[in-house]
């Protein structure tokens, strides 16, 4: 790779001057040897994969879109649920393609508890991979969407029709949201 430089400049590669990748963190990850779990969040949904690397590019053993959770009766948002979800169905995938432990790669968000990198990581997880982990990272609560189950039925009758429209739309209740997403883990669990 071409780089601009000069005696007293050397410019960086484009991934990182577009603050896209973080070449040391992701260099420390490839070196565990493991295939990596990673998590990327759109503006309306989630993907995670499971990644080996190549020297020719990595390989995608296995990955999923939020959007496939639909056929689960799911209604695929970038949210917590989802993204435990979406980790769950993955960590299934993985499990068939054969892996056994992963490295979560986070790119570069933050380390927050209750974060959609964790949800993901808590779902492989549940779907019975390994990988190095801290305690306390998730709440049980936050996974299955209770926290907006109780907003949602905090609200008025207009304003729950209006905050949560899109839901509604999907013929999907709010106000029962935790129902909702057990009924969807069963159904990833028994396709498995």
């Amino acid at each position: 790779m071409a780089r601009a430089k000069g005696p007293k400049y050397e410019s960086a590669f484009r991934r990182r001057r577009e603050n896209r990748t973080n070449f040391a963190k992701r260099l420390a990850l490839v070196k565990s040897g493991l295939p990596r779990m990673v998590v990327r969040r759109g503006s309306t949904s989630l993907l995670v994969q499971f990644v080996k690397y190549s020297e020719k590019g990595d390989v995608v053993l296995a990955g999923v879109n939020s959007a496939s959770l639909k056929k689960f009766k799911w209604a695929p948002r970038a949210n917590v649920p989802t993204a435990y979800l979406t980790g769950l169905l993955a960590g299934l995938l993985a499990k068939k393609k054969g892996v056994k432990d992963f490295v979560l790669d986070m790119g570069l968000y933050a380390p927050v508890k209750n974060s959609i990198a964790f949800a993901a990581q808590k779902g492989a997880l549940d779907s019975g991979l390994h990988s190095p982990h801290g305690e306390g990272l998730t709440e049980e609560s936050r996974l299955t969407g209770a926290h907006i189950e109780g907003y949602a039925k905090s609200l008025g009758e207009s304003e729950y029709k209006k905050m949560f429209s899109n839901y509604l739309k999907d013929g999907f209740k709010p106000k029962e949201f935790v129902s909702h997403f057990k009924a969807s883990k069963e159904a990833i669990l028994k396709e498995a």
